[in-house]
């Protein structure tokens, strides 16, 4: 089930005070960005690996604690989509969306909790963006694509209309799909590849045009 957020551009609805952070990596590094970009302020960040003692100049409070900020929201700042679903079946908090005030996304889309649309991404209209998604930098999805829960697009990736992506799957960096076409659920497909025909659930592949490699 998706729980969709009705965009209301230039809303405090959007941006809540302070938000909490689950990892503290790289990909965090990106979601601090975009918090400070929007005059946000980040309470707690933590982390299942206790020698983590910092991220971005913030400290990293360590194991997750269901009980405390009871009144905030979450965001799993991990880009593997296999290890930020199991993270998320196991978060009690509320979670939150991340927009990076230079994405450009139309005022008829729609966006799942827990998603992240990061610097200078484009979601064009009737889009519709699941649940724990991650939009990357620059990446660009065009009018009426479905992007199941789980997704990430990598940095400048390229939807044409009317694409359908399914649940955890990886669209690598640079990737350009042609329009009207589906792309299955759990599949890989490879940095630079271009996407000419439909690609079945489980599929990884890459190449220009891209090629079925595994099932």
């Amino acid at each position: 089930m998706i729980l969709w957020l009705t965009l209301i551009l230039n809303s405090s609805f959007l941006i809540p005070n302070s938000m909490l952070i689950y990892g503290a990596g790289g990909h965090a590094k990106v979601i601090i960005s975009i918090l400070r970009a929007n005059g946000q302020e980040i309470s707690c960040i933590y982390d299942d690996d206790v020698a983590k003692q910092t991220v971005s100049g913030l400290a990293v409070k360590g194991i997750y604690e269901v009980s405390a900020f009871p009144d905030k929201k979450m965001i799993i700042a991990i880009g593997n989509n296999r290890i930020r679903r199991k993270i998320a079946g196991l978060i009690h908090h509320p979670f939150g969306t991340v927009i990076h005030p230079s994405a450009i996304v139309d005022q008829s889309v729609k966006v799942g909790v827990g998603t992240c649309l990061m610097h200078r991404a484009v979601i064009q209209a009737d889009s519709t963006i699941g649940n724990h998604v991650i939009i990357n930098t620059s990446a660009s999805v065009d009018h009426d694509c479905f992007i199941g829960n789980f997704v990430h697009l990598a940095p400048g990736v390229i939807l044409a209309g009317n694409v359908k992506i399914g649940e955890n799957c990886l669209i690598g960096i640079g990737s350009i799909v042609a329009p009207g076409l589906t792309i299955g659920k759990n599949c890989f497909v490879a940095a630079g590849s271009v996407i000419t025909k439909n690609i079945p659930d489980g599929s990884t592949v890459r190449g220009n045009p891209a090629r079925i490699l595994t099932l």
